[in-house]
């Protein structure tokens, strides 16, 4: 039993000795392709005579980054060097490396990638537009990680439609609907159990935007708004969007029991599409009610 467990382990070594020497392999070609396409007038550096290659040379990607010569020469032929993040966004910002590029590279280097923090998106073209549309008699909206409503279809807008009491921001944010509605008017049911997991949600992502005077304020304003709220996100507790059963309740058709579904867009980072789907017959038939609304 010990020689196979042994047997096993060095089967992994090598395994992972092999992945690691060819993501080495990988990085140095694709920093060689990046720095050839990178003119010295890119940089506001004169071309220089005798250059042999029309990209910058190792040394003046090392100058631009803050870095030494020596560490990025070995760096670009693959060697076992560690790179922190904060190097490599130099080296990524030197290269002028676009997003997929810079996430790429971290990949390649085996440094945990976080996503540079930029302004959410705010809007949707008719593209979008048309799929939530088509998805009716179910519930279907556009957020971005703040749970702003980018677009929505009406079925989505009359299950979520609540009485005047309601903050007037409840139209533009999911959450301003669900924390400032009086909570028998409140569209969602079992808030007690479902709130949580929504607040939990966009503590996720406010860990990318810490700090933001947009984030800011939207975390003071909400928490002002609704004490239910500040203390659910003085919890700290963090969660992913992901499938999850949720009731509803509908003056017009009664209670609505819908299955969650969070689908991401191409060119579109922090944004998803949420679909609820009918988790019983009769609640499909009231969703078909919605519709006609």
């Amino acid at each position: 039993m010990g020689d196979v467990t042994m047997g096993t382990r060095s089967r992994a070594g090598t395994g992972r000795a092999a992945t690691v020497q060819r993501r080495r392999t990988e990085l140095a070609a694709f920093l060689r392709s990046r720095r050839a396409r990178v003119t010295p007038a890119d940089v506001g550096m004169p071309p220089g005579l005798r250059r042999r290659t029309p990209g910058l040379r190792r040394e003046e990607v090392a100058q631009l980054s803050g870095v030494g010569v020596t560490w990025y020469t070995w760096l670009e032929q693959g060697r076992p060097i560690n790179a922190s993040a904060q190097v490599l966004d130099a080296v990524a910002r030197t290269l002028r490396l676009d997003p997929p590029e810079r996430e790429h590279l971290y990949h390649l280097a085996e440094v945990p990638c976080t996503p540079q923090p930029e302004a959410l998106v705010q809007s949707v073209g008719p593209e979008i537009q048309g799929i939530i549309d088509a998805l009716a008699p179910r519930p279907a909206v556009v957020y971005n990680s703040r749970y702003d409503i980018l677009a929505a279809n009406p079925v989505y807008r009359y299950l979520f439609m609540t009485p005047s009491k309601a903050s007037s921001r409840a139209s533009a944010n999911a959450l301003w609907t669900l924390f400032t509605a009086d909570e028998e008017e409140c569209p969602l049911l079992y808030r007690e159990t479902e709130l949580p997991v929504m607040v939990a949600t966009l503590r996720a992502a406010y860990g990318l935007h810490a700090g933001e005077p947009v984030w800011e304020d939207f975390i003071r304003r909400l928490s002002a708004a609704s004490p239910l709220f500040a203390r659910l996100w003085a919890s700290g507790d963090v969660a992913e969007p992901g499938r999850r059963v949720k009731v509803f309740r509908h003056a017009a058709v009664g209670e609505l029991r819908m299955s969650s579904m969070s689908l991401s867009i191409d060119g579109m980072p922090e944004c998803r599409i949420v679909v609820y789907t009918p988790d019983d017959e009769e609640t499909a038939r009231r969703a078909e009610l919605l519709r006609r609304k």
